[in-house]
């Protein structure tokens, strides 16, 4: 095998690796998402387990290149390869759904452990070992573009995985090629360790790429300082990916598929700058970094640039470039000779599980509202200034830092002058405000979530009681309460918000109201008053709803209310055929499911009418379009079973007509893509 062949061989082992690394994290959590309730909380364990694995995969590389000979390396390694293979295929068993009784937490852990734990953790392995095989078997190599490559294949894998495999595949033919695909990686990596094992090196000279190095990890012992200097960048690229898609996704726009856009960006900072040296010039990316980091600090407290899409979006996904652009172009010029490899990447590991872990976990219990953004450009610049050589340059950095420090005081004082209630904890921020502009019968008190209302009650006394924004006495919900059995009326809602819907509850009636963030519950309660002075029976039940429908008796619900899509942050395994059999059991037979679509972004009405079609169910779409202030247009779906429900003259009069989406498929727990229903 001659040297360019060799080369190809490891360069096609690290590119599979890194590719089917990214892929396997979205095939997983989508399996178990609707037995765990389809929430966020599942991604996040989800994403602490693959952080964690990685940051042990880099540790293991680490010790292994430098602590057994190349022959016991390649044999413990090519074991665990072997043994990897029985993990296949990384279909998820059914053994492992809840009962209700334990811990999801946990559960969803050991699930993953005995899924998929070890080929991820194999293949978070593959890049640093077989960059140090590559160091020990060509002294010529530019060893460092292998870490280039691996996170081009990242990006790849982050983009075809929406736009070619998801909206392709159901997620278990999903689980099924990517199982081929790591058999394929497994074949790839024994051969590259046969190869290393023939042509291995014991004693190396520097590359050429090396002997260019001039920071001291490469001719004296590492130590503190090195790993400082090589955690930090790392933690702060991460912390400000993590920071800015929340700002973005959160406070901007909930645009589908818009948390692509940091990631792709951060990924590609990585293959600029460990490509080569040519990509990254402080003289040029320093100036410009400093004036994304003012501008944006200024947004933070400027709503016209912080939180108008056509200026913000642009401007911090450019901030979050050239940011990571110096934190990986400084991580890059830091880094070390061969010898010191994979202590390079565990360090630089580190520091991105840091970031991650305080965004992700931390902040949304220690901080109020969303303040990681300002924080972080104000670490950074910090940052700056110990990364930074030239004084006067040292001194603008600083300044910056304080100029950043100055707008995050000034968003968090904006924040509590305005709200009367602010929260936040896993599920994101919650305030509430009082609108009092114009006369006392007009005032208003708002709940807010990110950049979308979720509801308002009028202050006066006599229109406490008064149905506002999406829930008016003409809009698709309204019409099927109205609609149904009059007395003793059974109303299920999920998605509680303000609690608006329960102003039509009368007295014998009882309303569930299903809501999975335990704040939404505490301000419905405290802040609103339309729980309280219903004449209905209220009762509130925490947790996911699909969940808690699957473990309760059967309901008997006259009206069954899903209104718990936001933006792109749609619960999928509400809007599926098992979640639409699921409700049908709770439903009486002239019944009414009404499903909330108003949507800016995405089109979910075709979805529903394919699963009511694929079942047997007759459906109407209610477009509600309304000059009453206090009231917002509206559409909603409502499903029956009876035909003749739907044939009442009030919701026959509103019934709109449904465009549907060419070759759109039918929606279930294996098979579902928001690409096919975003407009």
């Amino acid at each position: 095998m001659n040297s360019l062949t060799s080369k190809l061989l490891f360069a096609t082992t690290i590119f599979i690796s890194a590719f089917a690394l990214f892929l396997v994290q979205p095939i997983i959590a989508k399996q178990i998402l609707p037995w765990f309730g389809g929430s966020a909380t599942v991604w996040a364990i989800c994403m602490v387990f693959f952080q964690m694995t990685l940051l042990i995969g880099y540790a293991y590389s680490d010790f292994v290149s430098h602590q057994l000979k190349p022959i016991h390396q390649v044999i413990v390694h090519v074991i665990l390869l072997l043994v990897s293979l029985s993990f296949l295929p990384i279909v998820a068993n059914s053994q492992w759904k809840p009962t209700g009784d334990e811990d999801p937490s946990w559960l969803i852990i050991k699930l993953l452990i005995f899924t998929i734990g070890l080929p991820y953790f194999l293949l978070s392995t593959t890049g640093p070992l077989i960059q140090s095989w590559v160091a020990r078997t060509f002294t010529d190599s530019s060893v460092y573009r292998y870490f280039s490559l691996s996170n081009l294949a990242s990006l790849l894998a982050l983009i075809c995985y929406p736009f070619l495999i998801e909206s392709r595949a159901a997620i278990e033919g999903q689980a099924y090629m990517w199982s081929v695909a790591y058999a394929i990686f497994v074949l790839a990596c024994i051969g590259s360790g046969i190869y290393f094992l023939r042509h291995v090196q014991n004693n190396i000279t520097p590359s050429k790429e090396e002997s260019s190095l001039t920071n001291d990890a490469t001719t004296s012992t590492i130590g503190f300082k090195n790993y400082f200097l090589w955690i930090a960048p790392s933690c702060m690229a991460s912390w400000m990916l993590m920071a800015i898609t929340n700002h973005i996704t959160q406070n901007v726009a909930s645009i589908p598929f818009l948390w692509l856009l940091p990631l792709t960006l951060y990924l590609l900072t990585f293959v600029l700058c460990f490509e080569s040296d040519r990509w990254y010039r402080p003289i040029i990316v320093w100036p410009i970094t400093a004036v994304l980091m003012g501008l944006c600090a200024y947004g933070l407290n400027n709503r016209s640039v912080g939180a108008d899409i056509w200026v913000a979006i642009p401007l911090y996904a450019a901030a979050l470039f050239f940011v990571c652009m110096v934190m990986h172009g400084e991580l890059s010029s830091m880094r070390p000779s061969s010898q010191y490899l994979t202590r390079f990447y565990l360090m630089v590991s580190v520091g991105g599980a840091m970031g991650g872990f305080m965004i992700s976990w931390m902040a949304p219990r220690v901080l109020a509202a969303y303040y990681e953004l300002g924080i972080g450009l104000a670490l950074v610049a910090l940052l700056m200034t110990i990364l930074i050589q030239w004084k006067s340059v040292k001194v603008i950095a600083l300044s910056l830092s304080i100029f950043c420090g100055a707008y995050l005081y000034l968003q968090i004082e904006d924040d509590f002058n305005g709200a009367r209630w602010i929260g936040r904890n896993f599920y994101g921020t919650l305030i509430t405000a009082d609108v009092t502009d114009g006369p006392a019968i007009e005032h208003k008190r708002l709940l807010i979530h990110g950049s979308i209302k979720h509801g308002e009650q009028y202050l006066d006394a006599s229109r406490k009681k008064e149905a506002t924004a999406y829930y008016g006495a003409t809009s698709g919900v309204g019409l099927a309460i109205a609609n149904t059995q009059q007395h003793n009326q059974k109303v299920g809602v999920i998605g509680l918000g303000a609690g608006t819907l329960a102003v039509y509850g009368k007295k014998g009636d009882v309303y569930l109201l299903y809501e999975l963030n335990p704040d939404v519950i505490e301000i419905a309660n405290k802040e609103f008053s339309f729980l309280k002075d219903s004449d209905a029976t209220i009762t509130t039940v925490l947790g996911d709803a699909r969940l808690s429908l699957e473990k309760e008796a059967i309901q008997q619900f006259d009206v069954l209310a899903v209104d718990a899509f936001t933006g792109d942050s749609i619960p999928v395994h509400l809007v599926t055929q098992q979640a639409m059999t699921l409700y049908w059991k709770h439903m009486k037979p002239q019944g009414i499911i009404a499903f909330h679509v108003t949507n800016q972004y995405l089109n979910l009405a075709p979805v529903l009418v394919n699963i009511a079609k694929q079942q047997g169910l007759h459906y109407a779409l209610i477009k509600d379009v309304t000059d009453n202030p206090s009231l917002r247009d509206t559409d909603w779906i409502l499903i029956a079973k009876d035909p003749s429900v739907l044939e009442q003259t009030a919701i026959r009069k509103a019934t709109g007509q449904i465009t549907p989406i060419p070759k759109l498929g039918i929606w279930s727990d294996d098979f579902n893509n928001l690409l096919e229903v975003t407009k």
